[in-house]
């Protein structure tokens, strides 16, 4: 199976052409290939796919074999490879994900490769029963929350999928080993949820760290980066555009008044292309 890592500041995956290839098992295969020692190592699996309903449809699945509804950093990947591998020749591009259909705005380099890339990820789903997590109430906002024994006033957001926001003094401080399968598996949210950390620099800056569910701590998540801004907004923490800093680099996140809809922008890059044994 010929395969592509990619990954957007540092949250990276495996992907595969299936326009080319046939996965009869990508949950299996997502554990095997994401293995940092004895696979290619990766924070999961995305597979290219054909679409009835936009112009490609991007199939993800978690290292540890779950599927995911969507991936910010992953989908910026998604639309440099169609375009630097020749499947398409558009600079606005559509994907089809578990989230709905996501609109991909391809910026170039000078040689016609795509340097960076613009996703816009639709309005933020903020009803607790949707997101999901079990809450009362219109909003799932600075709720006080136990996780190990300590009180914690998380904010619910869902670009697609769930994520918890909390905010700290000192994200660096922080043991996400010890506490983020806790926040991960709390029996609040009924699907797991994602976890980001937030320490908030000025009203144009965050600092972030995430827990992804299935995949543990990463370098970055781009539907997490959309959550904290939206979080932060509604809690009054920052303006509606501001730069969310990761581990593996910087995104730049607006959430539009006007429209409801959040827009990220950052980089999508190669790593290399090979050959797996099924």
């Amino acid at each position: 199976m010929k395969f592509t890592k990619m990954h957007g500041i540092g949250n990276d995956y495996v992907y595969v052409n299936c326009f080319q290839e046939q996965i009869s098992d990508p949950a299996a295969l997502a554990k095997r290939i994401s293995d940092r020692h004895f696979g290619v190592g990766s924070d999961g699996l995305i597979l290219i796919c054909p679409s009835e309903t936009a112009d490609f449809q991007m199939v993800m699945y978690n290292s540890d074999g779950s599927r995911a509804q969507m991936c910010g950093n992953g989908i910026r990947c998604v639309g440099k490879y169609v375009h630097d591998k020749g499947l398409t020749d558009k600079a606005t591009v559509t994907v089809e994900t578990l989230a709905g259909i996501k609109t991909l705005k391809l910026h170039l380099r000078e040689n016609g490769t795509v340097e960076t890339v613009t996703v816009d990820m639709g309005a933020p789903i903020l009803t607790p029963k949707d997101i999901p997590v079990d809450g009362s109430g219109d909003r799932f906002i600075e709720q006080p929350l136990m996780v190990d024994g300590i009180r914690w006033l998380v904010t619910a957001v869902s670009m697609g999928n769930p994520h918890a926001i909390v905010y700290v003094e000192h994200t660096d401080a922080l043991n996400l080993p010890a506490i983020g399968p806790s926040f991960e598996c709390h029996p609040a949210f009924p699907e797991r949820t994602n976890t980001e950390f937030l320490e908030v620099l000025d009203r144009h800056t965050i600092k972030m760290r995430v827990w992804e569910r299935g995949a543990g701590e990463t370098l970055a998540c781009g539907t997490g980066a959309c959550a904290s801004l939206v979080a932060s907004v509604l809690t009054g923490r920052t303006e509606r555009t501001a730069t969310l800093k990761l581990l593996g680099g910087n995104l730049e996140i607006q959430w539009d008044a006007e429209t409801d809809h959040v827009f990220m922008t950052g980089p999508a890059d190669f790593v290399f292309d090979g050959d797996y044994p099924l």
